[in-house]
């Protein structure tokens, strides 16, 4: 084989664990090869985080331009929202970010950036093209996708839409009907409702965001009905099928009318990641019932010298677990320490407004897991910041083990709750008692104050 097609290091896919982990290892004095068959950044940057977020915000504004004359802001004419504006916008920070990273690979000493599609022939050598790449180590992280599955029935025969479809909309539908009320989902009823839609969640369990606790669920459905989304849950035989309007979408809920009718049709009903047409068989690379690859807490594949990174691996659905990853990965590999998945803590957000941040455990969990928990909780109409923006909705709400006296979980739906949660999340980190952060003074006026006060005041 030729000299020039082995490496060191092979990295498959750039999500975000791959460009820092190139970075690492190509400093370290590594040949690295960094494939991608699609656009550099993957989902975050393209299809994910950065464009949804983004939306989020121009949402956002154009909510608060119909709520000036609240804040004694007179508009002398009514607002309105440009898609196209709102699209050129987002693409406009997409294309910053993805060339951003993809000059950072390619200005990463011995790297190459390879274009093209990665499948294994064996355990340690890739064909791309007419291209043969060996190394003694191996690096997957190519994400995932959204699920469609062909258990709707109609949806295979219907136009629908993705995430994908949704951060690149030029358009305002007139009823976008969402199938999935959960993260992904949620946001995008918000966000779409906010632009002018009428917007229907179509869910088929009891409850939205089934994995948060009841109250929790129950005042994001209060603050998105607040705003004109209708929500149908039970939905327990979901069918979708072409209709002169747009699409309809049959839902058998045990209460409301048996089907929607709708513009378009957005299925959010979670994800799959993008391991069936790598050749992993090829390699011995084993995956799990749902594709997803198998490693260890050291994120080992079950072939020695191959990593799995990010959303193909099943250990984490987010951004910065995908980073953590990488973290974990280069101080194992290079600094000689024995970091594990296990040992961090899940955090993350859902970005309605007001956000969700999240933290370790919910209460139903603590209970079940057998903890002698003391739960805190303040609504946000107690939260003087939330009061005096005019965003008092949500509430926040600490599981405390009341025999160790550490902290389990948190939510906190509110103002900045995303930024306000981290205050928990460090505490935990740090093993510390709850009582460390119920003693700390805050900064007024701040949604973080109120946490050491809820601290508090735990109830059993």
């Amino acid at each position: 084989m030729p000299a020039s097609d082995y490496f060191d290091a092979i990295l498959i896919g750039t999500g975000q664990a791959a460009p820092a982990l190139a970075g690492r290892l190509s400093a370290a004095g590594m040949t690295v090869a960094v494939i991608e068959r699609d656009l550099v950044g993957g989902t975050c940057v393209n299809v994910g985080c950065t464009p949804t977020k983004a939306m989020v915000a121009s949402a956002y504004a154009a909510r608060m331009a119909t709520r000036a004359a609240e804040y004694g802001v007179v508009l002398d004419a009514m607002p309105r929202v440009d898609m196209q504006a709102v699209r050129a916008r987002v693409q406009g920070i997409v294309a910053n970010s993805r060339n951003g990273v993809t000059h950072w690979i390619e200005g990463m000493p011995r790297t190459t950036l390879i274009r093209g599609h990665a499948r294994f022939e064996d355990a340690h050598t890739v064909r791309v093209g007419d291209r043969t790449l060996s190394a003694e180590r191996i690096f997957i992280n190519v994400g995932g996708r959204a699920s469609v599955p062909e258990a709707i029935h109609g949806l295979p025969q219907t136009p629908h839409l993705t995430n994908v479809d949704m951060v690149s909309m030029d358009r305002v539908p007139r009823h976008l009907v969402v199938i999935g009320g959960s993260y992904v989902g949620l946001e995008f009823a918000q966000m779409f409702r906010r632009f002018g839609a009428d917007v229907t969640v179509v869910e088929r369990g009891a409850r939205l965001i089934a994995r948060e606790d009841t109250e929790v669920s129950l005042q994001v459905r209060q603050i998105l009905e607040a705003e004109g989304v209708a929500i149908r849950t039970d939905a327990n035989c979901i069918t979708v099928r072409p209709h002169a309007q747009g699409v309809e979408v049959g839902v058998d809920c045990e209460a409301g009318e048996p089907a929607v009718i709708g513009s378009d049709v957005l299925v959010a009903v979670g994800r799959q990641p993008n391991t069936d047409d790598l050749g992993l068989d090829h390699a011995g690379i084993r995956t799990d019932a749902h594709g997803y690859i198998v490693v260890d807490d050291q994120l080992r594949t079950s072939v020695e010298g191959v990593w799995a990174l990010g959303d193909c691996n099943g250990r984490g659905a987010f951004t910065h677990t995908a980073y953590n990853d990488f973290e974990i990965v280069a101080a194992n590999l290079l600094e000689g320490e024995h970091r594990s998945v296990a040992d961090r803590i899940p955090v993350y957000a859902l970005y309605t407004d007001p956000p969700l941040g999240r933290v370790g455990m919910t209460e139903a969990q603590a209970r079940q897991a057998g903890h002698n928990v003391r739960i805190g909780k303040r609504p946000m109409t107690r939260v003087a910041r939330a009061v005096e923006k005019g965003e008092a909705q949500g509430s926040m709400r600490v599981v405390v083990d009341a025999d160790t006296q550490r902290i389990l979980g948190a939510a906190i739906l509110g103002p900045g709750g995303d930024e306000a949660v981290h205050a928990i999340l460090a505490t935990m980190a740090a093993d510390a008692p709850y009582t460390q952060l119920a003693r700390t003074m805050a900064i007024h006026p701040t949604v973080s104050e109120l946490i050491p006060t809820m601290l508090g005041e735990l109830s059993s």
